[in-house]
């Protein structure tokens, strides 16, 4: 009896695991097939518990995040992309209750992957699948008071589930740079990689928004997935705003943009 019961939990959890594998693959098909805009959900959250940032999410408005989809919708134009406007970014719900916390990048494999269980089944009972998933990227974004010298914990961007944590300054200063973290994370969705090095510097060629410069610097552009302007071989600054960043070739192939050309 006990064998059969054993064989029958085997069944059923290899059941689950192929139907969330089969459903993960959907995702990654449609959600880069670039056929419709992708419904990027942004959820604010309080990452301090502090009454400023309280006060901050709760005076946000869609406006904060314009930025976002005009810059998708500017490179989609660069690429001669068939859709006009690839992301169509709303402004969800204030979560209260947060995340499970991220493991630390050299945790292992096992740890990563039960986090990552764990996250997807918060962000099902946190925002219920009332539609479907395939082309709709929640975006959870902490929100820190900004301070002088500040060091935030990484942002992740999930492909597996469409999902972003995003770890941004409770600024009207800083909304524009929060706006480039958001829309490197939701790149990672659809399969872009990071372009820069340990020391978070540009890898060049693929990290520089125009490598075939001379003299190389300094660069005017960011390249999104580095998400800085390199200056000199040793130093680059944040962007300003998503206006000083592109999509690069490399990306644009990861992302599936890269059977277009693009329009110099």
């Amino acid at each position: 009896m006990k064998a059969i019961f054993k064989i029958f939990r085997i069944i059923v959890l290899f059941s689950i695991f192929a139907s969330i594998a089969f459903y993960a693959k959907t995702q990654k098909l449609k959600s880069r097939s670039w056929s419709e805009p992708l419904q990027v959900v942004i959820y604010p959250m309080n990452g301090d518990g502090s009454a400023i940032v309280e006060q901050y999410i709760n005076q946000l408005d869609i406006s904060a995040f314009k930025e976002i989809d005009q810059f998708f919708q500017d490179e989609a134009e660069h690429y001669s992309l068939s859709i006009q406007n690839p992301t169509l970014t709303s402004l969800g719900s204030i979560i209260q209750t947060l995340p499970p916390i991220a493991p630390t990048p050299d945790s292992s494999f096992s740890k990563i992957a039960w986090w990552s269980i764990k996250l997807r089944y918060w962000a099902y009972k946190t925002t219920p699948d009332n539609e479907s998933n395939l082309h709709r990227i929640r975006v959870f974004v902490y929100y820190h008071q900004a301070e002088d010298n500040k060091q935030l914990q990484h942002s992740l961007g999930l492909d597996k589930g469409l999902l972003v944590i995003a770890h941004t300054f409770a600024s009207r200063q800083l909304e524009q740079q929060n706006n480039i973290v958001i829309a490197h994370e939701i790149l990672h969705t659809v399969g872009a990689s990071d372009k820069y090095d340990a020391d978070s510097q540009p890898t060049f060629p693929d990290g520089y928004a125009e490598p075939n410069n001379t003299p190389l610097y300094p660069q005017s552009l960011a390249e999104i997935m580095a998400a800085k302007v390199p200056l000199s071989i040793t130093h680059s600054e944040m962007a300003e705003n998503l206006d000083l960043c592109v999509i690069g070739k490399k990306t644009a192939s990861e992302i599936n943009w890269d059977h277009n050309t693009p329009n110099d």
